[in-house]
């Protein structure tokens, strides 16, 4: 025992003489998972509704997915795409039959996934139809991913301090605000990109009628219409992709994240007539949709479907948010939620240090993050039961009557 305690205490050393200083994590390495459980390497046992920030979908250590995994890793990791990749083919097959989409670009990451609807939507503009346009109206509070162009379409000045000049061509207005788009509409406009529910912003939803009524103006515009579905994708909210929720069909959609289970895996996923641009040679990934990842999402994919683990992320989420409620009701640094299906968001005051109830909920066994300027989020993979939620919600009751 004394030895597993010191393998688990050397870490956060050794993390910290070797690893860049841009992550802080906590003071935890974990050895394994099993379900909605990680455990560190002296055996201490964590419920995760962290997720991997939405990740870990099926759980850890899912039976099919390791099953999967090891199969695929005997037969093929890796051909590129200079030719025909089985896996990733099946891959987007199923992932059309589930939504609007004619076609898919696979890449690597969420980050990835929004550079490539980016690119995709001016070459759709200026290349297929000829015009000068190449502004995208993106929403204030949002959430699109590290890399330069994906910082751009952020709207979170965090995110671009020390990176400037970003990528021009981006115009910001309050997310929820369909007056604030017309103003922001020009010649130049060539889409917009949202969240169908920003989830690093704070698990801010969109009002009624907001998506429609970006489809709308789309229409009127002849301009494409981006959802960035890279955190709510894939049964998270509780319907397939959340937008769904509306009954409004994007041009193009970008996921990640749940997608892999924990295998990274970024796609794209288009209409055939947003996508007559993507043509040989102007855009493309090494890595991305090869067989390994793409035989990853498959699985998640058919687990979802067979455990009806839409549905459970609906129903769930519903039983969550009331739990939510009674512990609102009990303490006065929770002043509300947000969010939807297994993606939720318990809202404090904006000058609360949440950090201080992420920390007590861990010292109690439960993992939690935080979003926004005054939400902690909570995001449980999607296999979770009722006993989970008991479980989750009187730990984290703990943890803040052990603030008080």
């Amino acid at each position: 025992m004394n030895q597993h305690i010191h393998d688990h205490e050397q870490w956060p050393a050794r993390l910290k003489k070797t690893f860049t200083g841009n992550y802080r994590p906590a003071p935890l390495a974990f050895s394994h998972g099993e379900g909605a459980y990680l455990y560190t390497h002296d055996g201490t046992r964590y419920l995760d509704f962290a997720a991997g920030i939405a990740v870990n979908s099926i759980g850890h250590n899912h039976p099919d997915l390791t099953r999967a995994l090891s199969d695929q890793a005997r037969k093929l990791l890796h051909v590129s795409n200079l030719f025909i990749n089985t896996p990733a083919v099946e891959l987007a097959e199923m992932l059309t039959e589930r939504c609007f989409a004619d076609q898919v670009y696979f890449a690597n990451s969420g980050a990835e996934a929004n550079e490539a609807a980016l690119k995709m939507a001016r070459r759709y503009m200026q290349a297929v139809r000829g015009e000068d346009r190449f502004e995208f109206i993106c929403a204030l509070k949002s959430f699109h991913g590290r890399t330069w162009a994906a910082i751009s379409a952020t709207g979170q000045e965090k995110y671009h301090q020390g990176f400037a000049p970003l990528v021009p061509g981006f115009k910001h207005v309050p997310y929820n605000d369909l007056d604030a788009i017309r103003a922001a509409l020009s010649p130049q406009t060539c889409a917009i990109l949202v969240e169908p529910l920003q989830g690093e912003g704070g698990v801010v939803e969109a009002e009624k009628g907001y998506l429609a009524g970006l489809r709308e103006i789309c229409d009127q515009e002849g301009i494409l219409l981006i959802f960035d579905e890279v955190q709510t994708g894939v049964g998270r909210t509780g319907t397939w992709f959340a937008h769904q929720y509306d009954g409004v069909q994007p041009d193009i959609m970008a996921l990640a994240k749940g997608l892999g289970g924990g295998v990274p895996i970024g796609a794209t996923l288009c209409t055939a007539e947003a996508g007559q641009g993507f043509v040989p040679g102007v855009h493309a990934s090494t890595f991305g949709g090869n067989p390994l990842a793409c035989r990853a999402g498959k699985t998640v994919i058919e687990v979802i479907e067979r455990e009806n683990l839409v549905e459970r992320a609906k129903v769930l989420g519903q039983g969550l948010a009331q739990r939510f409620e009674q512990l609102i009701s009990e303490h006065d640094m929770l002043i509300g939620q947000r969010g939807r299906g297994l993606l939720r968001g318990l809202i404090t005051p904006t000058d609360y240090d949440r950090s201080q109830i992420v920390a007590a909920a861990r010292a109690q066994g439960l993992l939690i993050t935080t979003a926004g300027a005054d939400a902690l989020r909570v995001c449980p993979p999607l296999i979770i039961g009722e006993g989970h939620l008991d479980e989750a919600v009187e730990k984290l009751d703990k943890a803040i009557r052990s603030l008080d």
